[in-house]
């Protein structure tokens, strides 16, 4: 654990070492965000080289800072725009950790990178179904997607999976449905019932994977 935080300190002060060079010096100029490409880039080497969980969750969010950077770059930034970024940033996330996977390399990672992918899809999701004048194909692929997690925790009795595809597809699917109830008092209800019955979903769900395992 030690070298482990070592490492994870070291690479912070790297990334506070180019800031400082860039901010002084001004070597990249308008370009500077590649400093934080270089920066993702060291630092999965050195989460792939050391085996170190910490420094890919660094190397992760770097990447995805240096996302939300190139989309800034456009001149009409939109909530559309931003959702497409992160929709693009969590598939490359979990089809990279898939492919690695596949290919024997650091199995183990497979389910952080999965993690990462799954809550910025579904939040850019989520975002986009329950925004009024967003795109209706937002809904759909919601849904889409909380099957597919949801069958696949099942399926690999991963929990957490089942947890976030119940989550988010219930924000999703519930958004919908308010606009669509003509008063508060029945927006109330429904608000009351269904979260009492996705609750006890879960907690029934979870009590049924601890008596399998």
């Amino acid at each position: 654990m030690v070298v482990d935080y070592i490492l994870y300190l070291a690479c912070l002060t790297l990334a506070a070492e180019l800031a400082y060079i860039e901010a002084r010096f001004e070597v990249l100029r308008d370009h500077w965000d590649y400093y934080v490409l270089l920066s993702a880039f060291v630092y999965f080497f050195f989460a792939y080289r050391f085996d170190n969980r910490l420094v890919l969750s660094l190397a992760l969010s770097t990447l995805a800072a240096w996302f939300g950077v190139k989309i800034s770059r456009f001149d009409l930034i939109s909530s559309d725009s931003l959702r497409a970024a992160a929709i693009g940033y969590g598939l490359i996330v979990s089809g990279g950790g898939l492919l690695l996977a596949h290919h024997g390399i650091k199995k183990h990672y497979l389910e952080t990178y999965l993690h990462v992918g799954a809550n910025v899809l579904f939040m850019a999701l989520v975002s986009g179904a329950i925004e009024r004048n967003a795109n209706w194909m937002y809904l759909p692929g919601l849904v889409v997607l909380a099957v597919v997690s949801i069958r696949a925790g099942l399926h690999f009795r991963r929990f957490v999976f089942v947890v976030y595809g119940t989550i988010y597809g219930y924000i999703g699917v519930s958004g919908e449905i308010l606009r669509r109830l003509g008063t508060d008092t029945a927006a109330l209800s429904y608000i009351v019932v269904s979260s009492t019955i996705v609750i006890l979903a879960i907690v029934m769900l979870a009590r049924r994977f601890g008596r399998e395992e």
